[in-house]
């Protein structure tokens, strides 16, 4: 099916070290503090920060879904997609390097490695949270509210869908993100989602 593909690079803001500590588990202290500054400096440039998206129709019977590059059966997205006509699908990450580093600290130094897992989920979700903040500005003078998003694997949404969302964005091209026969992706910080669209 015909479809534009768009690609955005975005500044995010600042680290959300409490939102760093709870993906990992750990309370603030000095030293873990002085860890994370040293993965933020060695990081600071080495993040691309991109997403590829594109918006589709969406029908919607029951819990069978139409996406329109997808069929798919789930009643958590129906309900969450409730009273959409159009979805946002998207496909986002923080790119290779930080998948690079974690490999390199994994032996060398797995608190490093850990900390930088902590720090690369934190980077896409806020990454993920910039994009969507953009297309709710974007669908609000349109007079639309977006749904919260929704990704594969989340409830009972099949992984599997995966491999129709690459199809459709071709994100390996256009980002970098590349999916395995598992359906998982790399670079590992990395994220898909459907938003759904919805009339005020």
């Amino acid at each position: 099916m015909e479809r534009m593909v768009y690609i955005n690079s975005y500044n995010l803001p600042e680290i959300d070290k409490k939102e760093v500590f709870r993906y990992c588990k750990s309370e603030e202290n000095p030293a873990l503090l002085a860890l994370l500054d040293g993965c933020i400096s060695e990081m600071a440039d080495k993040l691309s920060n991109k997403v590829c998206f594109a918006k589709t129709t969406v029908k919607i019977h029951g819990d069978e879904i139409d996406l329109g590059f997808a069929r798919v059966r789930s009643h958590s997205l129906a309900i969450c997609l409730e009273g959409c006509c159009e979805v946002i699908v998207f496909a986002a990450t923080v790119g290779a390097q930080i998948d690079r580093f974690i490999e390199k600290y994994s032996i060398a130094s797995p608190s490093r490695a850990v900390m930088l897992q902590a720090l690369g989920s934190e980077r896409v979700e806020a990454l993920c949270d910039a994009f969507c903040e953009e297309m709710a500005e974007f669908e609000d003078q349109r007079g639309n509210v977006l749904r919260p998003r929704f990704s594969p694997g989340y409830g009972d949404l099949p992984l599997e869908l995966q491999r129709d969302i690459f199809a459709f964005l071709t994100p390996t091209s256009k980002i970098g993100i590349t999916l395995n026969e598992n359906c998982f992706m790399l670079p590992e910080k990395s994220v898909t989602a459907i938003i759904g669209v919805k009339k005020k």
